[in-house]
């Protein structure tokens, strides 16, 4: 039975064919992180996608002109929010607010897809690069924007970015601050793809559910395994691939598999 579906304020929520699609809500401040209900409503997903059996893969795209604009300006200028109060202040709130995003995208168990529909900028940027995959529109521009306000990637970032497109790049990018384009984008391997706006949804779609056709169980175990091989070492995560090979030969699924491979048909999974 389908688990039901969080509560979102300023997001919407939708699942079709084990595809799950979140849409950040808030084109009036270009889905800022910050100043929302965002942080909450993307926890409340992942907490959801992890205990729901009927979701294999979670895209998040953002609704208007953005994808997310990361941290609120304003509010920065204004000392509001997240931004206000003493240093030891502030720092609580980072470790209490937006910190929680990293280490539950670190602790999905489901593959997620970014379908960056326009900028992602500072933690927008960031909240991209923890996906698995990202997806670009035409008219997307991303930016490792921190330094350009005299701040640091607070949420993190410095650590995603690096392992994505490697440590000079990385470091030229952060402390430059500067805006890339989508073209750009897709040659230094921070997209997979770039689309037509109107294309980056359905195009999401169509791998996220080529994924999401695969065996659900054997889909989440690799997901961990490919997250365990980050921080692990060889010895320790050759035994885990063990345990969770072991696992997977003694699925329903993989004897489907089997058998619909010498039967020269496509498999229908129960997952089980």
């Amino acid at each position: 039975m389908t688990m039901a579906m969080p509560q979102l304020t300023d997001a919407t929520l939708e699942l079709s064919e084990r595809v799950a699609l979140l849409t950040f809500c808030r084109n009036d401040v270009r889905n800022a992180l910050t100043g929302t209900t965002l942080v909450d409503d993307i926890l409340a997903t992942l907490d959801w996608a992890n205990r729901t059996p009927e979701v294999s893969v979670l895209v998040m795209t953002g609704e208007g002109a953005a994808f997310s604009s990361g941290g609120n300006v304003k509010e920065m200028r204004d000392r509001q929010g997240i931004f206000s109060g003493s240093s030891m202040t502030i720092q609580d709130q980072y470790r209490r607010g937006i910190q929680r995003i990293p280490l539950a995208m670190e602790r999905a168990e489901i593959p997620l897809i970014a379908s960056v529909n326009g900028p992602a900028i500072g933690a927008g940027f960031d909240l991209a690069c923890m996906c698995d995959i990202r997806i670009g529109s035409s008219e997307a521009v991303v930016g490792e924007t921190f330094i350009n306000l005299g701040i640091i990637p607070g949420d993190g970032g410095a650590w995603f970015l690096q392992r994505l497109v490697g440590y000079q790049r990385a470091a030229e990018l952060t402390f430059t601050g500067r805006l890339v384009d989508a073209t750009e984008a897709l040659k230094l391997g921070i997209f997979l793809e770039v689309t037509e706006p109107t294309q980056l949804i359905p195009r999401s779609h169509e791998l996220a559910s080529r994924i999401a056709s695969k065996s659900p169980h054997a889909v989440r175990m690799t997901k961990r395994l490919m997250k365990h091989a980050q921080r692990g070492d060889l010895a320790d995560f050759l035994d885990l691939c063990a345990c969770f090979q072991g696992m997977a030969h003694h699925t329903d699924d993989h004897r489907e598999a089997i058998n619909a491979f010498l039967e020269k048909r496509a498999p229908v999974y129960a997952g089980r």
